[in-house]
């Protein structure tokens, strides 16, 4: 059964496109929630927007049982089950027969892994972002692409890729050092954010710890979280020639349990929503915890919202804030962390355009920044290109 998107190429770049303006619209919120509204409770914000992740899966099974009139939950269900199955406990999977049992305890251990992975650096990023500028915290934390190149650098040498990835962070530097700031008549340096910065070194340097971390969860997710099935890692098994029986197996195996019953390989994006909804179920029951913790040691004190704008503006901070993990995770298994990371570059360019738009004006155009964004635009075309081209060698060969 075809259960992905007839023009996969159509569906990433909508998602793709979608997930930018997300990431975009949640910096400038969160910026304004804290620096304008003055409601400074980055762990809180942070807490009730990725506890918010938890809605994405039903409301993608709604969406699938609402309009494919032979998908039921059982059948959707089961596919999971058997993806996830053959996925994390493979020895215990047998060919034919009853339905595998569901790896619980796998499945909750990948998840837990995953909740701390996302955690960490995004917990950073929400501190950050009320210290430091938007561009600055945008520019240092998608410099992941590097460290994740780092991560998943073995020996095969790949140069296109790695002059891709090497331009986009130079790119990012030229957005940091020459795009956020000018130098006045009398010498002195004006911020060209309209929201001045607190403490702009130290939000930068939790950014760039934040971004290390993000680059170590991309990779994670990769290689322990993305199904065999997805399409990033088979064509990277093809590329390097790695045969791709157990697709097949799994697929003869799926077929074998009730056709009727069993939506296997699972509707695309199923199982990163499934993930993501997870990761918002282990967030909202074990790190409440930590909301009294940070309250009696006086180290954010807790308030609650005191008027509709913060609680709009919060609203609107999880809704962006939902979107963007969700399609990050799917664009994880459709082009891998390294592309991933380079693509969501581009979200310098948007910020760059917004804090135009909204923020300082025509002042906040500076040569720096024009040329910075200019170099990440070309470092995601020439990763874009290279993954295409390997692709095409790839179908050449089948």
């Amino acid at each position: 059964m075809d259960v992905n998107p007839p023009n996969l190429g159509v569906w990433s770049l909508g998602i793709f496109a979608t997930t930018l303006f997300a990431f975009v619209a949640e910096s400038q919120l969160t910026q304004y929630l804290q620096s304008n509204l003055g409601y400074r409770q980055p762990f809180f914000i942070f807490y009730f927007v990725h506890s918010s992740f938890a809605i994405i899966f039903p409301l993608h099974l709604l969406y699938l049982t609402a309009t494919k009139k032979n998908y039921s939950l059982s059948s959707l269900y089961n596919g999971l089950n058997v993806a996830l199955a053959k996925h994390l406990t493979p020895e215990r999977t047998q060919s034919g027969g009853a339905m595998p049992a569901f790896p619980r305890f796998q499945f909750l251990r990948l998840v837990f892994a995953l909740t701390i992975g996302i955690t960490y650096p995004s917990v950073l990023w929400f501190f950050a972002i009320s210290l430091a500028s938007v561009s600055d915290v945008t520019a240092i934390w998608n410099a992941n692409a590097f460290f994740a190149y780092l991560m998943t650098f073995k020996c095969k040498w790949e140069p296109r890729k790695f002059f891709a990835v090497s331009l986009a962070t130079i790119g990012v530097m030229i957005v940091i050092y020459g795009g956020s700031s000018s130098t006045n008549v009398d010498g002195s340096v004006e911020k060209r954010n309209y929201v001045k910065p607190t403490a702009p070194l130290v939000g930068d340097l939790m950014t760039l710890v934040a971004s290390v971390g993000y680059a170590f969860y991309q990779v994670f997710y990769k290689r322990h979280a993305a199904l065999p099935s997805d399409p990033e890692l088979r064509a990277e098994r093809a590329y390097e020639s790695i045969p791709e029986n157990d697709d097949a197996a799994s697929i003869s195996d799926a077929m074998a349990f009730d056709a009727e019953d069993v939506v296997y390989p699972p509707p695309f994006g199923l199982h990163p929503n499934l993930l993501t909804s997870a990761i918002g179920l282990c967030t909202v029951s074990v790190l409440w915890v930590f909301i009294p913790l940070l309250h009696y040691l006086d180290v954010e004190p807790f308030v609650l919202p005191s008027s509709f704008a913060i609680v709009s503006t919060i609203a609107g901070i999880s809704l962006t804030g939902v979107i963007f993990n969700a399609g990050f995770m799917v664009l994880l298994s459709l082009w891998g962390p390294v592309v991933t990371s380079v693509a969501n570059l581009l979200t310098i360019v948007l910020v760059f355009i917004s804090d135009i738009l909204f923020g300082a004006g025509v002042q906040a155009v500076t040569l720096g920044g024009v040329v910075g964004c200019a170099v990440i635009v070309l470092a995601f075309a020439l990763l874009i290109y290279d993954m295409t081209d390997k692709r095409r060698q790839i179908n050449a060969i089948d």
